[in-house]
């Protein structure tokens, strides 16, 4: 033995294994869950690159053809997605389950901590999430709320913008959309318009009828199915009531208005001709007793 080398080092060197054929197969149950970890993961990357991620493109895109903001940020989101999802994949394949499960607590925890944080945030992406995936709100739609109404332009994962009837452009949350009732006054392929007139007591009620429904076929815009129709709603105090129902093609809003004027000039022009008299002004009747004071 030689003095200068320690006794400690030398029973280290001594009980060393061999590297060789043996020594390799020591190490066979972690290369094994390697390459099943790599195998489930590679799947997963796969199934996400080629199916996944297109397929959110083109959904979002479809709905949401001039916001490529959203559409970037939905594959984003959609990729990393397929990262958590691959990782946690492939070490559920190779045995690493109960690794994971042991963590799940701390993982729990800074949920709660990042949800306690960040909840108005994650309320709006939520929302975000739930208004893009609704077929029945889309870009174009026109839509109404309690505190406004207007032409969606776009919808992200925190806002969606409306425009207004007079050019504004405004940014409303979209919590407050998801928490309130939405209607849409234009949707789907046409729109029912509900017109009221008024007509003098001494005209000719059933020819105004005949002159209202025939000025709807006139106008541009008025389909003839369902056709135009024309009712004695009430009789007011001062004139007969009429209410009209007529249908456009163009949903929008600056449809809608224009086919409402012209249907309106329509009516004035054929009534006009017709000798039947609108509801005049209203007249009231002023009794009363007026008392002069005189100085002398």
């Amino acid at each position: 033995m030689d003095p200068a080398v320690p006794p400690a080092v030398l029973a280290a060197a001594t009980d060393a294994p061999e590297v060789g054929t043996e020594g390799l197969l020591d190490y066979w149950p972690v290369l094994f869950r390697a390459g099943w970890f790599l195998a489930g993961a590679l799947a997963v990357l796969l199934v996400g690159r080629f199916i996944l991620v297109p397929g959110v493109r083109r959904t979002v895109g479809r709905r949401n053809r001039n916001n490529r903001t959203l559409q970037e940020a939905f594959t984003r989101y959609t990729r990393l997605l397929v990262v958590v999802l691959a990782f946690v994949v492939g070490a559920g394949v190779a045995g690493y389950g109960g690794v994971l499960a042991d963590s799940a607590l701390v993982v729990a925890a800074a949920t709660l901590a990042v949800g306690v944080a960040g909840q108005t945030v994650l309320g709006s992406l939520v929302s975000g999430l739930v208004l893009v995936l609704d077929p029945e709100f889309n870009v174009g739609d026109y839509i109404e709320w309690d505190d406004g109404e207007g032409t969606v332009r776009s919808i992200t994962l925190r806002v969606t913008r409306v425009q207004t009837a007079d050019g504004g452009l405004v940014t409303v949350p979209n919590t407050i959309l998801t928490g309130q009732a939405v209607s849409r006054p234009y949707g789907r392929s046409r729109h029912r318009v509900v017109e009221r007139l008024q007509l003098a007591y001494e005209a000719d009620a059933g020819e105004a009828l005949r002159e209202i429904e025939s000025a709807a076929a006139e106008v541009t815009g008025i389909t003839g199915a369902p056709n135009p129709a024309a009712y004695l709603e009430e009789f007011d105090s001062d004139a007969v009531v009429v209410r009209v129902h007529y249908w456009v093609d163009d949903p929008s809003e600056r449809g809608v208005l224009a086919v409402r004027s012209a249907y309106a000039r329509a009516v004035k022009r054929r009534l006009e001709a017709a000798d039947i008299t609108l509801s005049p002004a209203s007249k009231r009747e002023l009794q009363g007793r007026v008392a002069l004071d005189w100085e002398g």
